[in-house]
């Protein structure tokens, strides 16, 4: 079964990562929203994961130096602010390389509205949800810094939204 033009540049973007988040692609944290081809031009549509997002312009380079390596001739980047990227849009497979990666990944739906005093986050490293806020803010600020009860590490939780 021979694939489409988009899914071959996707594949090429599975090998874009987020400079913050490195073993997440772009298609993994759902910031590419739509792609499209001429004969002499690939446009990419992204949304930042949030409005003046740092890594965004980092991402955008590489998303462009990537298709051009690629062959391909010429490529416009678009970002798209609406509707807002929401962490609903990471992928299942991007949600499990986080948790692999130390960062516990978001819990429930961006529409939920839990404190986040209130959530029970599963430790990344022993699973235990016998865990609690240390502050809203971890590394970046899209995630809270949490810390096990049980095992004494402390982690990131990517923030729902």
């Amino acid at each position: 079964m021979h694939q489409s033009p988009d899914n071959d540049i996707r594949n090429i973007l599975q090998s874009v990562y987020d400079p913050e988040i490195p073993v997440l692609s772009v298609v993994d944290m759902g910031i590419i929203r739509k792609l499209s081809r001429s004969a002499d031009e690939v446009v990419v549509h992204i949304t930042p994961t949030y409005t003046g997002c740092p890594a965004m312009d980092v991402i955008s380079t590489q998303i462009r130096m990537a298709l051009l390596a690629a062959g391909f001739p010429s490529v416009k980047i678009v970002q798209e602010l609406s509707p807002a990227w929401t962490t609903d849009w990471i992928s299942e497979e991007g949600k499990q390389k986080l948790k692999a990666y130390g960062i516990a990944p978001p819990i429930g739906k961006a529409i939920d509205s839990v404190w986040l005093e209130d959530l029970k986050v599963p430790c990344p490293q022993c699973n235990s949800t016998n865990t609690v806020l240390v502050s809203q803010f971890g590394s970046t600020a899209c995630k809270a810094l949490f810390k096990c009860l049980d095992c004494k590490e402390p982690f990131d939780y990517f923030k729902c939204h």
